[in-house]
């Protein structure tokens, strides 16, 4: 597998320490040091391969570390905190990444069989073991950066083959049930994505769960065995991403971004804030500040 890995790490060596986008749709690239605030995010659903160097991710009190030798699935949007880090020579860090469509994913599953191996706590993400042949999709698809002129035509193909892949492997199943519509894992997206989009709104975990086709209990349990969160912490973390977004890039006081965010008390949002990021959302904003203007 060296020398799939190292065509890989050739075929991504102009990307940037941000997202970079290839050219094709749904794949992205990264390589370098990336700024902490980039790495706590709400990550869309993917599949993550490193190339080079490692990385740590936490989501919840779950904590997982993956390298080249294997690849990380996240199958429902989730905030986390991350971590990258050089190999042992110091060569930077370097991965790709493919967000995964439903729609991609649904016509796949149509004719092939249920997997074989199924996580019993139906967690939302996990890391496995890379294999040779989900290597060998991957080459095919970058490859198609020398190639522009074919993505129109070959990328569908390659992005099917990466997911068979998958779905071949032991988190097959995580990929199943995104598009189950019974599956726990499928209805505690769709209140996931509701969470999002109105994350602003007081929390109704009844309406969630009634939506979710689940009692209360039920929805409470399997919402922390995707998540490794409550629906309120998931929330909590949602809002208060989204307010350090607007506290940097949109210029809102403190006060302003803990209103639009949905706290009614600008101290209450301050102490949870500081819990969270470990410093006050005035001492955040300006420590980032001052590394950005020294990147």
């Amino acid at each position: 597998m060296n020398d799939q890995l190292e065509e890989l790490r050739a075929l991504t060596a102009h990307a940037e320490n941000r997202r970079t986008e290839t050219g094709i749709p749904r794949v992205a690239m990264v390589q370098g040091e990336i700024p902490e605030h980039q790495l706590a995010a709400v990550y869309d659903p993917m599949v993550n391969l490193i190339l080079r160097g490692s990385k740590s991710i936490s989501i919840g009190g779950r904590t997982l570390h993956y390298d080249s030798a294997t690849y990380f699935v996240m199958s429902v949007g989730l905030p986390a905190a991350g971590q990258v880090h050089a190999d042992e020579s110091g060569a930077p860090y370097l991965a790709v990444a493919l967000s995964l469509d439903a729609k991609v994913i649904a016509d796949l599953l149509y004719d092939l069989p249920d997997p074989l191996t199924r996580d019993k706590e139906h967690k939302a993400f996990s890391v496995a073991q890379v294999t040779r042949e989900l290597l060998d999709a991957w080459v095919r698809m970058l490859r198609l950066m020398q190639r522009p002129e074919e993505i129109a035509a070959l990328a569908p193909a390659y992005e099917r083959e990466i997911l068979y892949r998958v779905l071949q492997g032991s988190m097959g199943w995580m990929l199943h049930d995104i598009v189950s519509p019974d599956s726990a894992l499928a209805r505690i997206n769709t209140a996931i994505q509701r969470i999002r989009q109105d994350y602003a709104q007081p929390l109704r975990i009844d309406e969630l769960a009634a939506h979710s086709a689940m009692s209360v209990s039920a929805f409470h349990r399997h919402f922390k065995t995707v998540t490794a969160l409550s629906p309120l912490q998931y929330q909590k973390q949602i809002r208060l991403l989204q307010a350090r977004t607007l506290l940097l890039t949109a210029g809102r006081s403190v006060t302003a971004a803990a209103h639009e965010v949905g706290y009614e008390s600008p101290t209450q949002f301050g102490r949870e804030y500081t819990r969270e990021f470990g410093v006050s959302p005035a001492r955040d904003t300006a420590r980032i500040a001052q590394q950005m203007k020294a990147d």
